[in-house]
């Protein structure tokens, strides 16, 4: 996983893995595609949300739906490899927070669905 420069790894070994995309549909087919592959043990889509960036040319605002997957440590870099690769737009959001905690039993099935 990349990290920020000077920024130290944080220990963790499950993560959320975070990006978005213009269409429902495609949304969709990407959590589908991406839980069957075992990338994640789940992901969610969400929306349409209102995204406003800078974008080449100026200021830009469109609707978006946002995939949230939940994964391990272990299995994120391949999960981030296989969004860049299976993404539709040219420089896509990606981006990995560490889970710091959570209920103990879910925990264990996140971990089990991704064979990690």
């Amino acid at each position: 996983m990349a990290l920020g420069k000077d920024e130290d790894p944080v220990e963790t070994e499950f993560v959320q893995v975070t990006s978005t995309v213009d269409r429902e549909d495609i949304a969709s087919l990407l959590v589908k595609r991406v839980v069957r592959e075992r990338l994640a043990a789940c992901g969610r889509v969400s929306g349409p949300v209102v995204s406003v960036y800078w974008w080449k040319d100026g200021l830009h605002r469109e609707e978006e739906y946002v995939m949230v997957f939940k994964t391990t440590t272990t299995s994120a870099q391949k999960l981030v490899e296989y969004l860049k690769k299976n993404h539709t737009y040219e420089n896509p959001e990606i981006v990995v927070t560490p889970i710091t905690g959570g209920s103990p039993e879910y925990l264990d099935w996140l971990r089990g669905e991704t064979r990690g």
